[in-house]
C-alpha cells in the first residue's frame, strides 16, 4: 500500500482523476490518500478491475506478479519473451503497461532503481493465487490467440438481409412514435424509478410494442439523447426532434453508433480478426477467450448487447449479420446503406378520403408527416399509415398557428386526390369555431386563480361547468360568460383542446396566442453536477503537498500503514552528527510523535522521535 499510496500524492489532479474513473470503490471515510489506497486496495475494488482487464493486459500484470524480484521495463520484456508471449504481444508491452499503469494496479518501486515496477502486495494476492485453478497459467495468458475456423455459410443471405432490415425499421420506426407522443404529452418518472404506468401504456400503444418492451425502447432513446428527463417528466429533447426530421436510414445511424459506444473496443476488434461469417458461438467462445476473469459482467454485457443487436438488425435469430460487423469495426454509413436499400421508400403525396381519412402509401416524409400530424390524427401506424382529421385536431392546428387557407394549400399540394367536400367543410366549420372559448390569465382580483375562461356563448360556458371531463381542472363559474381555475392557462387550455372545444389562448388584450404542446427539453451538454470524485480529489488535494509538518505527517501514515499490514520497512534515521543510518525496522505503533519498532538485524526494540526520521521506503527483497 505504500507503494500505492506514494504514487497517489505524485500524481497531477488531472492525472489522478482519470486514473480513479477506471476504478470502482467507495468513497465514504476517504480522508486522505492512506485511505484512498487502502480503498483501491480492497478486495471488491479490485475483483472489479481485474475481472474487466482482457487477455493482453491480465497477461502481462500476471507475469510481473509472479516474478521472482521486482523488473523493469526491459527486464519485463525479457520474462514474456522467455515465456513464450508472440510477437505482437512484446511489441504492444509499453501500451499494456500504460493501460495498467492507468489503473493504478502497477506502481513504480519505491526506493529502487529508476524505471522498477510493483505490483501491490493485495493484488498479487487476488490474482496469483488464481492462475492454473480458474484461470490459465501465466505461459497460457501470454500464448497467441487460437486460430479462427471459417464457418461455411449455407444461410440464404439475401433472407437474412431483408429480416435485419424489417427489424431495424421497425425499431426506429417504434422510437420515432415514442418521441412524438413524449412530444404530445411527457411522460412522468416515478419516485422509485420506472414510469408510470398509464405513461408507459400510452407508449407501448403508440409505439406498437408489448408494455414489457417499453423500457427497452425507452432506454435506447435516452442512451442516445433524444430524450431528456426535465424534473418528473421525460421530455423529448431538441437532439430528439432533429433526429425526428432525419431520414430513416439516418435515424438508425444514430441508434446504431449509440450501441457500439457501449462495446468494449477489444470485442469490437474481435469482429475484424474474420474475414468470413461470424456465429453467435464462435463470438461468445473469442470473447471468454479474450476475457478470462470476465464473471457476470460479462454475461449481462453479453445478453444485453445481443438483444439490442436483434433489435437493431445487427443480428437475425441470434446470429449476426454483416450490418453488425461493419458497425463494429465503425462502418456506420456503410451498414446504414446495406439494411437502407431494403428499408421502405418513403412517399411524399397521400390519400385524401371523404370520411375525413388520410392514408398514406408508404412512410411519409419526416418533414411533410410533422406538418400533418400538426391537425391530424395518426390512427394507424405501419407502411401504409392513416391519419384522421376531426374538428378538434384542426383546433389544435389553429391554436398552434395554422390557419384555415395554410391547411388548404398544404393538402392540396400534398393530396392525390384533392380535397373532399366533407373536409373542406370541416375545416373551414373549425376555423369559424376556433375561439369560441377563451382561455387568459386570471386578473389579480381572482385570486387564488390562475386562469379565466370566457365566451360569448353562455350556453357553451354552461356546458363547460358541468362536463365531468374538466373536473380536474376545477372550473368556477363567476358570471353568464365567465369561469375560473387555479390552474395555469396552458394547464387549462391543453384541458379544454383534448375534450375537442373550440378554445383559443388569449392575452390581456385578447390577442390571439399561438400555444404549441410540443415542449423540447435541451440535450445535455455538460456533465451532470454532484462529482463524487471531484469532490473527493477537492478534499484531498486541499491540504499544502511540502512543508515540515506535512512531510512528518506523510511518515507518521506510512508507518502507521506498515504496522498495521505487518510490513517491514528500510528506515532512514537523522544522527546526531549530521549522517544518517538505515534500519531494518517491523513498525508497532506510532504515538505522541514516535516511533516504536523491531530491529529486525539486531532483534531489539527501538523506539525513535519521527522528527529524526528521513525516509523510509520497503524494505529489500531477499533473494
Amino acid at each position: 500500500m505504500l507503494q500505492l499510496a506514494a504514487q497517489l500524492r505524485g500524481m497531477a489532479r488531472d492525472e489522478l482523476r482519470d486514473a480513479l474513473a477506471l476504478r470502482e470503490f467507495s468513497t465514504d471515510g476517504i480522508a486522505d490518500l492512506f485511505d484512498l489506497a487502502e480503498a483501491l486496495l480492497h478486495q471488491d475494488s479490485l475483483d472489479h478491475v481485474i475481472g474487466r482487464l482482457d487477455r493482453p493486459h491480465l497477461a502481462v500484470l500476471a507475469a510481473l506478479a509472479t516474478a521472482p524480484h521486482q523488473l523493469d521495463g526491459n527486464g519485463l520484456a525479457e520474462r514474456i519473451a522467455a515465456l513464450g508471449a508472440p510477437a505482437e504481444l512484446q511489441e504492444a508491452l509499453p501500451a499494456l503497461l500504460d493501460g495498467l499503469r492507468a489503473r493504478l494496479l502497477v506502481v513504480d518501486a519505491e526506493g529502487g532503481a529508476a524505471g522498477v515496477m510493483h505490483v501491490p502486495a493485495a493484488v498479487v494476492t487476488r490474482l496469483v493465487p488464481s492462475l492454473g485453478d480458474g484461470l490459465p497459467e501465466v505461459e497460457a495468458l501470454l500464448a497467441p490467440a487460437p486460430p479462427v475456423l471459417q464457418v461455411v455459410d449455407e444461410v440464404d443471405r439475401s433472407l437474412l438481409a431483408r429480416r435485419a432490415s424489417e427489424q431495424a425499421y421497425a425499431t426506429v420506426a417504434a422510437t420515432a412514435e415514442l418521441l412524438a407522443a413524449l412530444g404530445a404529452q411527457p411522460a412522468r418518472e416515478l419516485a422509485k424509478g420506472g414510469l408510470a404506468l398509464p405513461d408507459a401504456r400510452r407508449l407501448a400503444e403508440v409505439a406498437g410494442v408489448a408494455l414489457d418492451e417499453v423500457p427497452r425502447l425507452f432506454g435506447r432513446a435516452v442512451e442516445a439523447g433524444l430524450v431528456v428527463r426535465d424534473g418528473a417528466y421525460w421530455l423529448e429533447s431538441d437532439a430528439g426532434a432533429e433526429w425526428s426530421l432525419s431520414g430513416p436510414a439516418e435515424r438508425w445511424a444514430v441508434l446504431a453508433e449509440c450501441w457500439r459506444e457501449r462495446v468494449p473496443p477489444a470485442l469490437r476488434e474481435l469482429v475484424t480478426r474474420r474475414s468470413e461469417t461470424l456465429s453467435a458461438a464462435a463470438f461468445r467462445e473469442d470473447v471468454r477467450w479474450l476475457y478470462p476473469v470476465g464473471g457476470d459482467w460479462l454475461d449481462a454485457g453479453l445478453a444485453r448487447l445481443a438483444g439490442e443487436a436483434e433489435a437493431l438488425g445487427l443480428a437475425v435469430s441470434g446470429e449476426p449479420v454483416q450490418p453488425g460487423r461493419l458497425v463494429l469495426g465503425g462502418q456506420i454509413a456503410e451498414a446504414a446503406a446495406l439494411l437502407g436499400a431494403h428499408f421502405p421508400a418513403q412517399v411524399d403525396r397521400v390519400y385524401v378520403q371523404h370520411d375525413l381519412t388520410i392514408v398514406s402509401p408508404g412512410p411519409l416524409e419526416p418533414a411533410l408527416d410533422a406538418r400533418l400530424r400538426g391537425f391530424a390524427d395518426v390512427e394507424g401506424r405501419d407502411l401504409a399509415s392513416s391519419y384522421r382529421v376531426t374538428a378538434a385536431s384542426v383546433n389544435r392546428g389553429l391554436a398552434a398557428g395554422e390557419t384555415a387557407e395554410s391547411i388548404r394549400e398544404f393538402l392540396g399540394a400534398l393530396s392525390l386526390t384533392g380535397i373532399p367536400q366533407p373536409l373542406d367543410y370541416l375545416v373551414a366549420e373549425a376555423a369559424s369555431r376556433f375561439g369560441a372559448v377563451r382561455v387568459s390569465a386570471a386578473e389579480e382580483g381572482d385570486v387564488p386563480a390562475k386562469s379565466s375562461i370566457r365566451s360569448d356563448d353562455e350556453q357553451l360556458i354552461g356546458t363547460l361547468e358541468v362536463d365531468q371531463s374538466l373536473s380536474a381542472i376545477g372550473l368556477r363559474r363567476t358570471g353568464p360568460h365567465r369561469l375560473l381555475s387555479r390552474f395555469t392557462p396552458d394547464v387549462v387550455f391543453w384541458a379544454l383542446s383534448d375534450a375537442r372545444y373550440p378554445v383559443a389562448a388569449e392575452d390581456a388584450d385578447g390577442r390571439i396566442l399561438r400555444l404549441q404542446r410540443h415542449r423540447l427539453a435541451p440535450t445535455p451538454t455538460a456533465a451532470p453536477a454532484g462529482d463524487p470524485v471531484g469532490k473527493l480529489l477537492d478534499v484531498l488535494l486541499a491540504a499544502p503537498a511540502d512543508g515540515p509538518a506535512t512531510e512528518q505527517a506523510w511518515l507518521a501514515r506510512q508507518l502507521e500503514a506498515a504496522a498495521r499490514a505487518k510490513e517491514t520497512l528500510t528506515v532512514t534515521v537523522r544522527m546526531p552528527g549530521g549522517q544518517t543510518a538505515d534500519y531494518l525496522l517491523a513498525p508497532a505503533s506510532v504515538a505522541n510523535g514516535r516511533l516504536r519498532a523491531r530491529d529486525r538485524k539486531a532483534d531489539i526494540e527501538r523506539t525513535l522521535p519521527i522528527s529524526a526520521i528521513a525516509a523510509v521506503a520497503p524494505a529489500p527483497e531477499e533473494d
